[in-house]
């Protein structure tokens, strides 16, 4: 697996290189051979040769991937290289390990040698040291003798002497055991020679074949010397040797050859190791020749035989010398020491130590005592055997545990890999069946939406169709309710299909134009009924720096605030709903923008409502400092809004707000049962709200209400982003607007907000607005007579709160002398009866307007009561039907779906407004019906059919009329039969209840103009007809 692992790697960075170096080469010589036409053979020659060589080294590269997509890119070959490749690499280490322990082992014997070489040749070294020093002053004494016993008659030395001298110069000489000097005595001075002694020349050589303990030895006992030409018997000895006076030493073997040699060459001699008399242990004797004159150094040896007159001699012990010597080093790892006399090769003369050691490890280290016939050497083992190389052991064991942890290491490595690889397939194999899942998930969804949607808009077709009809009260009660409960299920049915969106990341935003205040309106007017029952307050503010014009997708924005303004309709019983739309950049700028007191003053209908700044304190636009917003420094044209929305509802319980945007979660079991709902709509609104580039957060406190505020990014849409600060009260053109310009409204509020809402609508209208807190106020500043009021717009709250003094108001407000008299309007969220009556019976009947407050509204009751104006004008956002029937009136309309109900729908939804309708229930039926030349002048096309689908058809139609205008440019057919169309080109609009699949793009990209969602809505259907009808 590792070794497929760096195959792939390998593979991959070659063929990478490969790819970079031709493209280079290539481009080289591409443009070469395009610069230069003089060399262009040249260049074409060489490109040719680079050209096939990368075509051989690609070749290769696609010949080895292939190769190792079929060895090592197989499972099972994998394995099988991996186990080769483990066992390799065990075996390696394994020996690696060895020779590890081989290497230090014999780097220990080698240091163990130099140790063992650096003693011995110590020891051999102070031992030739010493025994040069002895043999110096043996010569010194030689000297001596020749000088005070030779050269001198009597002679100055004597035995007495002699042995005193001797041992008091003993420390000069510390490896002699003695010296003793033996005269040279020829046989005819024999006899004189011993009477002169006083004792008889003995023989050495029964000593020699007889040795003799030393409290044995008696020199009297002694054989006389044999008769001979000549003698050497010992006339001087010291007294540790004293026993060897009167001995002949050239009767001794030994001593016989060092003498002659001694006294031939002129240089000291050594004997063979021999037992010393009288002590029996191992020694040599060092013998030098005592001359009667100087000689000459090139003397022949007769000269030096004939001018011998003695030979002095220095015993030495060898054991007993070499012993002392080891007592004066000290070493923590003790050697054994053997000193031979290795003259005869083959023999050698063990001169000291034992031959029985245990550590076959030996140093030999050569000696030389000054005599070149004899040869010695030193050879040291150590006592003990070599210790176990532990370093060299634990390393190599250590090494080789390494190896096997790291073979252990990388076979779980590549099981891991391999199991990772595993899991890797199986979740690829899972992902495919989730993506298949998914796809299918949204198939079913599109086919459940089509099968649900497509009965439900012939149920609310068919019920739209029925309240044209004449019915009663209670009959049109029964359609109103179930068009409501058909129009509650297709919402249910759109939130769970958005819900199905976000989770597969299908659900995408527009880019289009709209107006921020006309949606709004429409919010408020979709909510206006139930906050009106349960008298509720419900308003809308939008500050004026906010332009008129976004571009953005208006529908998800309504979905935003459909979301929240729902939520706070269902749990508020009193109090009231405040939505607010500010810029970002105003939080920081406007303090009353910014927070609004949560005492019941200074609230809009004056119940307490938490602080709206803990909504959006975890906003990452905003920081310790304040506003940290990058769109209002970077560019104009991108638009921060901030929207809030505030009600005095029960709040949300600490225990449920972490969860809150979690789909499908509610704050308990019983409040789907109470209120109804699904729980997906706020976690849709936060990821449409993350969508736009925002933000959302919330505050609750239970029992007080609850405020959402989240921040959308939106495109400024108006033609000059400056206009709507220099003109901030006249920023909605309207046709409405000019009937009112000029005019004076006086607004009585106690309330600061809520007065600055009427305000804002007010003067959306183009009317300039006066407030006062009361009507006492009211009644001064109208009678100040500075201004002429043209209407007077009282709060509910003010007007009940004293009805003597809403009397006396209105009374007051009779009796001013203008020319034209002011109209009273209440502003009203709800009215009782009762009370309305007692007040205005008999004295005054003033105009209601209901709130919420909005434009449409608030412009068609102001008309209706001031005679002013189109009184039938429509409300804000709905198209009059004469528009429609205008445009389709006698248009000759293609309307195709495979469903009868839905057929029947959108053929009586068209012919409603004055259009030629032909059905057809198939694509086939269709494309016959199209066949060029043709009257239709639209068709309306639905998508899911059996057989052959809105888009084949739609396909093959676009075919056909290619076709059939290539023959008219062609001059195939007469442009005079056809009617002089030059090109033909059937509006085409697609009509579907599919809300996935049947997206505008795909209209597009078969050939539609245009999509119509089922069933039909008056808006959207005057948008598309619009384009192509005029």
């Amino acid at each position: 697996m590792c070794l497929g692992f760096g195959l792939k790697v390998g593979h991959l960075v070659w063929m990478l290189c490969c790819w970079i170096v031709s493209v280079i080469s290539m481009n080289w010589l591409i443009n070469g051979g395009t610069k230069d036409t003089k060399t262009s053979s040249l260049l074409g020659d060489s490109g040719k040769m680079w050209l096939k060589w990368w075509q051989k080294i690609s070749g290769n590269s696609c010949k080895i991937h292939h190769l190792y997509n079929l060895s090592i890119g197989s499972k099972i070959v994998r394995e099988t290289w991996w186990r080769k490749l483990l066992v390799t690499w065990l075996l390696l280490w394994t020996l690696v390990s060895l020779w590890i322990f081989w290497y230090m082992s014999s780097q220990a014997t080698e240091k163990r040698k130099e140790t063992l070489a650096s003693m011995c040749d110590e020891r051999a070294r102070m031992l030739q040291d010493q025994f040069n020093v002895s043999l110096n002053h043996v010569q010194a004494m030689s000297i001596l003798i020749s000088t005070f016993h030779h050269g001198k008659n009597p002679s100055a030395i004597d035995q007495r002497t002699f042995a005193m001298y001797t041992e008091r110069t003993a420390f000069e000489r510390p490896l002699t055991s003695g010296v003793a000097y033996a005269v040279r005595v020829l046989h005819s001075e024999r006899e004189q020679f011993e009477k002169q002694q006083g004792w008889t020349i003995k023989r050495m050589d029964t000593l020699e074949h007889n040795p003799v303990h030393k409290d044995d030895y008696t020199p009297e006992a002694l054989e006389p010397s044999p008769v001979k030409e000549e003698y050497a018997p010992v006339i001087f000895a010291q007294d540790t040797i004293s026993h060897v006076v009167s001995l002949d030493v050239l009767s001794g073997k030994e001593d016989r050859e060092n003498v002659l040699r001694a006294r031939a060459s002129g240089k000291g001699v050594l004997t063979a190791p021999f037992r010393l008399l009288k002590t029996n242990r191992l020694g040599v004797i060092l013998t030098f020749a005592v001359y009667k004159r100087d000689l000459p150094s090139n003397a022949t040896p007769n000269e030096r035989i004939e001018a011998t007159d003695g030979y002095l001699g220095g015993v030495f012990d060898i054991e007993s010398l070499v012993e002392k010597l080891l007592q004066q080093l000290a070493s923590k790892q003790t050697i054994l020491v053997n000193v031979y006399d290795t003259t005869n090769v083959s023999h050698p003369i063990s001169m000291y130590g034992s031959n029985i050691f245990e550590d076959d490890m030996e140093h030999i280290s050569g000696l030389n005592f000054g005599d070149p016939f004899r040869k010695h050497e030193m050879r040291c083992r150590f006592k003990q055997k070599p210790p176990w190389p532990w370093l060299a052991i634990t390393t190599s064991i250590g090494v080789l545990v390494i190896a096997l942890l790291v073979g252990h290491i990388f076979q779980a490595t590549v099981n891991r890999i391999a199991k990772v690889e595993e899991d890797y397939q199986e979740m690829m194999e899972l992902k495919k069946k989730a993506e298949a899942a998914d796809v299918a998930k949204s198939q079913f969804l599109a086919t459940v939406s089509h099968e649900i949607r497509t009965p439900m808009n012939g149920v609310l077709g068919m019920l739209h169709m029925l309240m044209d009809t004449d019915l009663d009260v209670t009959q049109q009660d029964y359609v109103r309710t179930a068009q409501a409960s058909g129009k509650a299920l297709v919402s249910l049915i759109n939130e769970v299909l958005d819900q199905a969106k976000v989770e597969s990341g299908k659900l995408e935003l527009e880019a289009v134009s709209f107006d921020l205040r006309a949606i709004l309106d429409d919010v408020l007017s979709l909510f206006s009924g139930k906050s009106q029952e349960k008298g509720v307050e419900l308003a809308v503010y939008i500050s004026d720096q906010v332009p008129e014009i976004l571009i953005g997708d208006p529908g998800r924005f309504r979905q935003i605030i459909t979301n929240l303004m729902g939520n706070s309709i269902k749990f508020t019983e009193k109090g009231h709903i405040f939505v607010t739309v500010n810029l970002v950049e105003e939080v920081i700028d406007s303090i009353e923008v910014e927070t609004q007191s949560s005492s019941s003053k200074n609230t809009f209908s004056g119940y307490p409502v938490p602080d709206r700044r803990r909504s959006w304190k975890a906003f990452r636009t905003f920081n310790q400092d304040g506003l940290t917003c990058p769109f209002k420094s970077s560019s104009s044209d991108l638009i921060n809004l901030m929207v809030s929305v505030e009600d005095t509802g029960e709040g949300i319980p600490s225990e449920a707000q972490p969860r809150i945007f979690t789909p499908f979660m509610q704050v308990g079991p019983s409040i789907s049962r109470t209120h109804g709902g699904t729980g997906i709509g706020l976690s849709i609104s936060k990821y449409l709200v993350n969508r736009m580039n925002g933000e959302i957060g919330f505050v609750s406190i239970p029992k007080i209400g609850s405020t959402f505020t989240f921040t959308a990014i939106f495109t400024n849409g108006s033609p000059n982003s400056n206009e709507y600060k220099r003109n901030p009260t006249n920023n909605h053109p309207n046709s409405m607007s000019s009937e009112f310009q000029g005019m004076m409204a006086l607004v009585v509020d106690p309330r600061p907000i809520r007065a600055k809402v009427s305000r804002y609508h007010i003067q959306r209208l183009g009317i300039h607005v006066e407030v006062v807190s009361d009507l006492s106020q009211g009644i001064s500043l109208i009678g100040n007579g500075n201004i002429v009021i043209d209407m007077v717009l009282v709060e509910q709250e003010v007007w009940e709160r004293d009805l003597c003094v809403s009397t006396l108001f209105v009374n007051k407000l009779r009796k001013f002398d203008h020319r034209i008299p002011s109209k009273l309007f209440l502003l009203a969220n709800s009215i009782s009866s009762s009370r309305t009556n007692a007040v205005t019976s008999g004295v005054y009947n003033p105009n209601v307007i209901m709130k919420p407050l909005r434009a449409s509204m608030l412009a068609a009751s102001l008309q209706r009561a001031m005679g002013v104006g189109n009184k039938g004008n429509p409300r804000n956002g709905e198209l009059p039907s004469v528009s429609l029937q205008t445009l389709l009136v006698g248009r000759k309309i293609l309307v195709v779906d495979d469903n009868k109900v839905n057929l029947r729908v959108a053929a009586g939804a068209l012919k409603k407004y004055g259009a030629d309708v032909v059905c057809a229930d198939s694509g086939q039926e269709a494309i016959i019906k199209l066949q060029i030349p043709h009257q239709f002048d639209a068709c309306f096309m639905d998508i899911q059919m059996p057989e052959m689908d809105g888009f084949e058809a739609t396909r093959r139609i676009r075919e056909m009329e290619h076709n059939y205008n290539n023959r008219i440019r062609r001059g195939e057919i007469s442009l005079e039969a056809q009617g002089n169309i030059l090109t033909w080109h059937l509006p085409i609009l697609a009509m579907t209840a599919d809300v996935i699949q049947a997206t505008h793009e795909e209209c597009l990209k078969c050939g539609m103009d245009g999509y119509v969602s089922k069933p039909f809505e008056a808006e959207q259907l005057y948008q598309e007809v619009s384009r192509f009808f005029h």
